[in-house]
C-alpha cells in the first residue's frame, strides 16, 4: 500500500484466514492474467480456475508458475469435481489435481445429483491430502431459492464437520444465483440467519463478483469478511471498498 496519514481499517497480512479475497479465472490470456495478479498480488489469496476452463486452457502450467511466484493459492472450480465424479473419476480428479501442484480443491454439488451428505463424504476422503473448500447452493437459481435457510446452515454446518477449511455460499459469476436471487439481489434474510447461526465467520466465503454484493457483505460483516469470485480485474475496487476508500463505504469506515 501506498504509504498515508490516513487512518484505515485494519487488514489481516498474508497469509491470512480471515479477510480473504479468492479471484475467479475464466479464462483469460496469460499476459492479462500475469499483469492482474501481480498489480493485486498483496490483496489476493486464491485464484480458482472457474468451472471447466483448466481443462481448455492451452497455459494452465504458466498461469500456476505466476502464482505460484506471488504465493497465491489455487483451486479448480466445483464443476470440474462435479463432472469427474458424474463419470465415475474421481480418483482421476485427485490426480489430476495432485498432478499441477494443487493443494486446495473445490468439492460441490451445484448441479448434479447429489445430496449434501454424499459431497460431504467426498470432503471426508479429500480432506487428509488437501485443504478442501466446499460450496453450499446450487448454480439453478429456482433451485437455491427453494433451499431454506435452515437447509443451508446444516448443510454448511455437515461440510465443516466432514473436514472442509472454507464453506463457499454460491452466488456464481454472474451474482445471479445461490445467496442471490435471479435479478442479483441478494437474500437478505438467508445471509441473515447464516450469520446469526453461530458459525465462526472465517470458515465462510462469501461469492461476491459485484460491487454491490461486495460493498453489502463489507458494511454488514466488517472489511475481514471473506470474498470469492471477485473480477481479477477488480482487486483494487475491492480493497478500496474493505478500507473504506470508496465512495460506498468511505462513512462506514470513516475513522479506521
Amino acid at each position: 500500500m501506498t504509504p498515508s496519514a490516513l487512518l484505515l481499517p485494519r487488514r489481516a497480512v498474508k497469509p491470512r484466514e480471515t479477510g480473504l479475497t479468492m479471484v475467479i479465472d475464466g479464462g483469460v490470456p496469460l499476459g492479462q492474467f500475469t499483469d492482474q495478479i501481480e498489480l493485486g498480488a498483496e490483496y489476493i489469496d486464491y485464484v480458482k480456475f472457474g468451472w471447466g476452463t483448466s481443462i481448455v486452457t492451452n497455459c494452465l502450467r504458466e498461469k500456476i508458475a505466476v502464482l505460484d511466484g506471488s504465493d497465491i493459492g489455487f483451486y479448480f472450480g466445483g464443476t470440474l469435481f462435479e463432472k469427474f465424479v458424474l463419470q465415475g473419476r474421481f480418483e482421476d480428479y485427485r490426480r489430476f489435481c495432485e498432478q499441477h501442484g494443487a493443494r486446495h480443491v473445490e468439492v460441490s454439488n451445484g448441479t448434479i445429483d447429489m445430496s449434501n451428505a454424499e459431497k460431504a463424504g467426498y470432503v471426508r476422503k479429500l480432506a487428509a491430502d488437501f485443504t478442501v473448500v466446499s460450496e453450499v447452493g446450487f448454480k439453478d437459481p429456482g433451485r437455491s431459492e427453494l433451499l431454506p435457510p435452515s437447509e443451508w446452515i446444516a448443510c454448511i454446518s455437515e461440510d465443516l464437520d466432514a473436514g472442509a477449511a472454507l464453506v463457499t455460499l454460491e452466488a456464481r459469476e454472474s451474482g445471479k444465483s445461490g445467496i442471490c436471487r435471479a435479478d442479483g439481489a441478494l437474500r437478505d434474510g438467508l445471509v441473515e440467519d447464516v450469520l446469526n447461526a453461530g458459525i465462526p465467520e472465517r470458515h465462510l466465503l462469501f461469492e461476491a463478483p459485484t460491487s454491490a454484493l461486495q460493498t453489502h457483505l463489507i458494511t454488514r460483516i466488517g472489511p475481514d469478511v471473506n470474498l470469492g469470485n471477485v473480477p481479477a480485474q477488480g482487486v483494487i475496487s475491492t480493497e478500496t471498498l474493505r478500507l473504506g476508500l470508496r465512495a460506498d463505504t468511505l462513512t462506514v469506515f470513516e475513522r479506521g
